[in-house]
């Protein structure tokens, strides 16, 4: 079996990210990247990735200069055997050495390593968890992954909305958190009126500011701790991305103060040796790689196996569409101790709707596709009325 093409996609959901202060459930990222690997048998795998899709289809697509170190995907795949999934990898790294070890040369690497996982199992029968090696569970507890709104009644709101949908757990993020200690207690504490004891909660603070004007979110260390204080208080299960993902000193500065409350981080890292500086040093203590950002399932899987020989949990992000949730159930199923699937539950059109059959959330959980490969397929009719590139 050979690759015969790698063919990257935009596509344009027609609308922009909400703002902050809305207090409608979010629409989410406008234009999606998706990745389609061909093969002279007529197999193909997809992966979506979380990246700016302009600048990662350049980097699929650009000329052969004729020099390792400067050279596209494409250059990197063209006419390889798609089973060599390591040493594609490697050979990818290599020809982007000079641009592209990280940033989007990396998230567009995930994508095709993803891709090439979907094609082995296909090519074999079984899906990816298998073929990782274990399948420990058939279904993963599902968190709704949404945006904080504005006024404590508005997060009210949306909790008994995500309750009546069968969520058991409920991560709100961004928006208007983190600039004002007094609102940040309010929201969280009007999310948990609402959720009541038994619904898990989670923030994600993020660690920069949502809107063109004010780019930054500035707080103190000092606050961080007072606001890790109040969110234990409230019981909630984790803290997120709220510092410069590499302040590694700040989160172990943080982590000293924790009693109940996990910190979480991980999702804009990159190889597992800064997933094993976030752990050792930074003492964080859920890592969450994002299979299309840090290197796809292969180096997924030795994150896995390092957060298990540690004994710290490991919770993939998959804030995209259907194909992304995919894999990170097959990671979730491989992984001895499984927590979350992060389950997008944005407006934007793509989010859950690309793939023929949409992955569904069942009494708080969602099922490991059993299919070969992803176990899921994207729809060419919609990717035909979305493309633009």
């Amino acid at each position: 079996m050979k690759i015969t093409e790698v063919e990257a996609m935009v596509l344009d959901t027609g609308k922009n990210y909400s703002k902050p202060t809305e207090a409608a459930e979010a629409h989410g990222i406008r234009f999606v990247s998706l990745l389609k690997v061909t093969t002279d048998e007529g197999i193909t795998g997809w992966s979506d990735i979380e990246t700016q899709p302009h600048v990662g289809r350049q980097i699929v697509e650009a000329p052969s200069g004729g020099a390792v170190g400067f050279e596209s995907i494409r250059e990197a795949l063209i006419g390889e055997d798609p089973l060599e999934r390591e040493r594609l990898w490697q050979k990818m790294y290599r020809f982007m050495a000079y641009y592209g070890r990280q940033g989007a040369g990396m998230q567009m690497m995930s994508g095709v390593d993803i891709a090439l996982w979907d094609i082995f199992g296909k090519a074999f029968r079984q899906p990816i968890c298998k073929l990782l090696g274990a399948c420990y569970r058939d279904r993963v507890k599902a968190y709704a992954s949404t945006i904080f709104r504005p006024t404590p009644e508005d997060v009210k709101r949306a909790v008994e909305g995500y309750l009546q949908e069968g969520f058991r757990a409920i991560k709100f993020g961004w928006g208007v958190f983190g600039e004002d200690l007094r609102l940040d207690e309010a929201l969280v504490r009007a999310a948990r009126d609402a959720a009541g004891p038994n619904v898990d909660l989670m923030v994600d603070a993020g660690w920069y500011g949502v809107t063109p004007n004010n780019p930054f979110r500035p707080r103190s260390l000092k606050d961080w701790i007072k606001t890790v204080h109040m969110l234990e208080e409230q019981n909630v299960f984790w803290l997120e991305d709220f510092l410069h993902p590499e302040n590694i000193r700040g989160y172990a500065e943080v982590s000293e103060q924790t009693h109940s409350l996990r910190l979480a981080a991980g999702e804009q890292l990159a190889d597992v040796h800064e997933f094993e500086r976030l752990a050792l040093e930074g003492k964080v203590h859920v890592l969450q790689p994002d299979l299309s950002r840090c290197g796809g399932l292969t180096v997924g899987r030795k994150i896995a196996d390092f957060a298990t020989r540690h004994q710290i949990e490991c919770v993939p992000h998959a804030w995209l569409t259907d194909l992304l949730k995919a894999a990170s159930l097959h990671l979730n199923a491989y992984l001895m101790q499984s927590v979350y699937l992060e389950y997008n539950v944005s407006s934007a059109s793509l989010m859950n709707k690309l793939c023929k059959v949409p992955i569904q959330m069942k009494d708080g959980y969602i099922s490991v596709p059993q299919g070969p490969g992803l176990g899921v397929e994207p729809d060419e009719k919609v990717i035909e009325k979305y493309r633009v590139l």
